[in-house]
Order: structure tokens, then C-alpha cells, then sequence
């Protein structure tokens, strides 16, 4: 699961850094930025996720071992 999750996150900071490369920073309100802009934010908001799960599995463990 610990590769799931690690792949996962390696997949969505491939996702931001292509959708920084479709950005226009003359016009970031218009077009195929504001694409980019959300797909930025949801690939940022899905690296957060991932590392929450991940953490809440190593206190999970932690627990269990008890």
C-alpha cells in the first residue's frame, strides 16, 4: 500500500508540473489557464490527501502494535 500511495503522489506533481507548463501568466484568468489553475489545486489537494492517509496508516500501525 506504502508503494500505492508513493506512486499516487509522484503521479499528481507530474499532473501540477505539466499544468504549470500550460499556464499563461499574461492572462491567468483566461482560457486554458484557469484549466491549469484547477488542475493545479486538485492535483495539490490530492498530494495533501495522500500524505494524511499516509500518516494516519503509520499511526494506525503504531497503535496496532501496542
Amino acid at each position: 500500500m506504502k508503494t500505492f500511495i508513493y506512486i499516487l503522489i509522484v503521479l499528481a506533481l507530474g499532473l501540477t508540473i505539466f499544468n504549470v507548463t500550460q499556464l499563461d501568466f499574461s492572462n491567468l484568468l483566461e482560457g486554458n489557464s484557469v484549466v491549469a489553475l484547477i488542475g493545479i489545486i486538485a492535483s495539490l489537494c490530492a498530494i495533501c490527501i495522500l500524505l494524511i492517509f499516509k500518516s494516519a496508516q503509520s499511526i494506525d500501525e503504531k497503535t496496532r502494535n501496542r
